[in-house]
């Protein structure tokens, strides 16, 4: 399950389990903090936001070069480009400020902290030890715009792919499209497949020509089975697998140049 579903909504699962930790150290804290009189909601939420910028910041300035023709693409987050590593740093230094400047605060903040930290960190590593015996090549058989039945397997040839999920009715898999084109073009090595969701050919090629695009292994699901197969309801949604068919990343939603290129490093461990 690469997704979950609240209402109209839908989150990674990434998203969820980050959002459920920040509640779980709100509850605690708001427990901790009652007993000693000190509440501690206001300083949970500085720490959070503190993390994301941190974790955006991190991101920016280690693919700063994708952004340089573009600087507005800084502070667009929906291409979902953060550094983890950042963003714990700038929590737990802010964490360190609050303990030192604030006495009263120190064992419901830390108590608090822990708890969300605890949470996101121990069902983080279950998620991926639960998907990584779930992530092979979907088998699933799918069409060319000229007809013919084809697998993934085959069209990725044993190299690595990048499975690209999209519509021609959603604003974000339109707008990331010349990204992927252009780094279809960069990476030979690599095979670039687009899966379309739902719609007929004709629709696909009035959509292509319409945006002067060309692209390569464009495949037809219109029943949308891979979406159901690999547990996401986003689009666009892209799958990375290295050379023997096993996923070793996924991004929901719209990539921009730096957040392909942070993907694209997943092959270079193969």
């Amino acid at each position: 399950m690469l997704t979950v579903s609240i209402g109209p909504l839908s989150l990674s699962l990434a998203q969820l389990l980050l959002l459920s930790a920040f509640v779980i150290a709100l509850i605690v804290g708001a427990i901790t903090g009652r007993k000693e009189g000190v509440p501690i909601a206001g300083t949970l939420s500085d720490i959070f936001l503190a993390a994301l910028v941190a974790a955006r910041i991190g991101f920016v300035a280690q693919y700063f070069e994708h952004y340089r023709d573009n600087l507005w693409g800084i502070i667009d987050i929906r291409d979902g480009g953060f550094s983890v590593i950042a963003g714990l740093a700038g929590a737990m230094a802010l964490i360190a400020w609050k303990l030192w400047r604030q006495p009263k605060i120190r064992r419901s903040l830390t108590i608090a902290s822990a708890s969300g930290l605890l949470v996101w960190g121990s069902v983080s590593l279950l998620a991926t030890l639960m998907e990584s015996s779930s992530r092979g090549l979907p088998q699933t058989t799918f069409t060319l715009l000229d007809g013919s039945a084809v697998a993934l397997a085959e069209v990725a040839d044993d190299k690595p792919m990048v499975v690209n999920l999209w519509a021609s009715w959603c604003p974000p898999c339109i707008r990331e499209m010349p990204v992927l084109e252009k780094a279809q073009q960069e990476n030979p090595d690599i095979t670039f497949v687009y899966v379309n969701q739902g719609e007929q050919p004709e629709t696909i090629i009035r959509f292509m020509s319409q945006h002067k695009l060309s692209l390569q292994n464009v495949l037809t699901d219109t029943s949308a089975r891979l979406g159901r197969t690999i547990g996401s309801q986003a689009l666009p949604t892209t799958l990375f697998y290295d050379a023997n068919g096993q996923q070793v990343n996924v991004h929901l939603g719209e990539l921009s140049r730096a957040s392909l290129a942070h993907n694209l490093r997943s092959f270079n461990t193969d």
